[in-house]
């Protein structure tokens, strides 16, 4: 059993049982990496996938331990000259697709199969703890962050096992006019497409978004930022340890510009990404909108007029905004506070602020940023609270006695206090709701009269990815519910807005380009079209009708 130390100044690696090659398990025969060694001395290495093949790219990129900015991996940097194999697959995949419910309909029952043996080897507790150490070492939020990733991840695979894949391709049928003439509604593949997905998640998004192409049979070439996607890569060898074929995803290390090279000279006919507002937003134009998006999340909760469950509200508050340091594209962004939250007594943001500054380093309940550095995070803090009226609520300030290096971030959970009257001047509307991706919120106090103006505030955002409606008043609930828009909306006393589980639809709303996840909707909406075939096979009339 290992020992950790926890002695001032020690290496936070020590969380992890990592250091001086220290094991708390063996890596499963599939991997190809091991977390517990990876470091300057052995680098981890990443492959590409193309055609089946595994292959290194003649330049790599190295890729820094966020905890102690040494370079601990190193993974392709595929140039311009090294993607016409990617391009060509991905033009030359079928437009029918590898399988649809009229052609090589074994592969429903083979993909099923495949789901299965996939969740019971991530039920081998090596499996799991290579998968979680793993994540950890390439983004370092707590151990219960990372587990409930795996533990997403496996569910969801065991929800398709069986014929649950075979279900996504069901039909639609109606009786036609006369004897012999049905009409069928199928789903059909696009062909050759694309997932693209960030750091924050490196397995859960970018598994269950290219399984999902591939079960409505699609051939998907997958990118993952590659600070993580080293993980996608180790997922993608265990699916081939337990049947996948091999030529099913393409899977690629590049940086942005030389992939979407790939994407338009590979026609890609569907891409499913998830990140940036700007990226997605040029991706939309160069695909020429054959894109879906998961783009980028400024989310809302509202705590309504009735005050419940104070302590339960101020730790669901917490974790939405502060869990793996607000990294997440459904963290809680901005809350406002019905007056009634702030009485003595009450005092919402004071027990926020009691829980949010008991995070810490050591044990990764708050962890690096991994897209804002410390100086950009500090610089928006300040932008922040010099709104007229505005304030620091709490935290504010860098941390210290760390490793973390200088282009991540490091600081307290934050929170600034901006009065809702700002929100009349745009440009201060627009710097309170810039999307932070990092432990910071921005918490704004309403009066019951001022509601209209929350929902405007709300409507107002760009982006209508999460919500919660802290609330178990039904009017108050159907109001909020009416006027808003927000793909995925909690609504009662127990409201979040992350840590959305397997059995629902995550994803934005109000845009016809709005993808989805984890659902059969999600996965028919995002990756498949459909086709309506008329069968007609008579018999025909005894009298041929005269001519029209």
């Amino acid at each position: 059993m290992l020992q950790f130390n926890h002695k001032a100044g020690g290496s936070l690696r020590h969380i992890l049982g990592l250091r001086h090659g220290l094991r708390a398990f063996a890596a499963p025969s599939w991997a190809t990496v091991d977390p517990a060694t990876m470091s300057a001395a052995t680098p981890a290495e990443g492959m590409n996938l193309c055609g089946g093949s595994w292959s290194k790219a003649k330049a790599t990129q190295d890729i820094v331990d966020p905890l102690t900015g040494e370079v601990f991996m190193k993974v392709p940097n595929t140039s311009r000259d090294e993607i016409e194999p990617f391009i060509k697959r991905m033009a030359q995949a079928p437009r029918s697709g590898l399988h649809n419910p009229m052609k090589n309909p074994e592969r429903y029952v083979m993909l099923g199969e495949v789901c299965a043996a996939s969740a019971r080897e991530m039920h081998k507790p090596e499996v799991s703890d290579f998968f979680t150490h793993l994540i950890q070492r390439v983004t370092p939020k707590s151990t219960p962050q990372a587990t409930g990733e795996i533990k997403a991840v496996r569910t969801w695979l065991e929800d398709y096992s069986g014929n649950n894949v075979r279900a996504l391709a069901e039909m639609q049928g109606l009786p036609g006019d006369h004897l012999g003439q049905t009409t069928v509604g199928y789903r059909m593949p696009f062909g050759g497409v694309s997932v693209i997905t960030p750091f924050n998640f490196p397995l859960e998004i970018c598994s269950l978004q290219t399984l999902s192409a591939v079960f409505m049979g699609n051939q998907c070439t997958t990118k993952v930022d590659w600070k993580v996607a080293i993980v996608m890569e180790q997922f993608i060898r265990m699916l081939h340890a337990v049947g996948l074929p091999k030529t099913d995803i393409d899977f690629i290390y590049s940086d942005g510009p030389v992939f979407n090279e790939v994407l338009v000279k590979g026609n890609a006919r569907m891409t499913l990404f998830t990140g940036s507002q700007h990226v997605a937003e040029k991706l939309a134009v160069d695909l020429k909108g054959k894109v879906k998006l998961e783009d980028a999340g400024f989310d809302w909760k509202i705590l309504g007029p009735d005050v419940m469950d104070v302590e339960y509200v101020a730790w669901q508050a917490d974790q939405d905004a502060y869990g793996f340091a607000g990294q997440k594209c459904s963290a809680q962004s901005m809350m406002f506070v019905h007056e009634n939250w702030s009485q003595p007594g009450v005092d919402i943001i004071g027990r926020l602020a009691e829980k949010a500054g008991k995070r810490k380093l050591e044990d990764l309940t708050n962890c690096p940023v991994l897209s804002w550095s410390t100086d950009k995070l500090m610089a928006h803090t300040k932008a922040c609270s010099d709104i007229p009226g505005a304030s620091v609520a709490f935290g504010g300030k860098p941390l210290e006695g760390h490793t973390i290096p200088p282009q991540y971030g490091a600081i307290q959970p934050t929170a600034v206090k901006v009065p809702l009257e700002a929100f009349e001047n745009e440009d201060h509307f627009n710097t309170a709701t810039t999307e932070v991706f990092g432990p910071f919120q921005v918490i704004v106090e309403y009066k019951a009269h001022e509601l209209p103006k929350v929902l405007d505030a709300i409507n107002r955002m760009p982006n209508h990815l999460t919500a919660g409606i802290v609330s178990n008043d039904p009017r108050f609930i159907n109001e909020v519910v009416g006027n808003s828009l927000s793909g995925t909306t909690y609504a009662g006393a127990r409201a979040r807005t992350t840590g959305a589980p397997v059995q629902h639809w995550f994803g934005p709303s109000g845009d016809p380009r709005a993808g989805g996840i984890h659902t059969k909707h999600a996965i028919q909406l995002c990756w498949s079209s459909h086709r309506e075939v008329i069968y007609d096979v008579g018999p025909v009339p005894t009298t041929i009708p005269n001519q029209s």
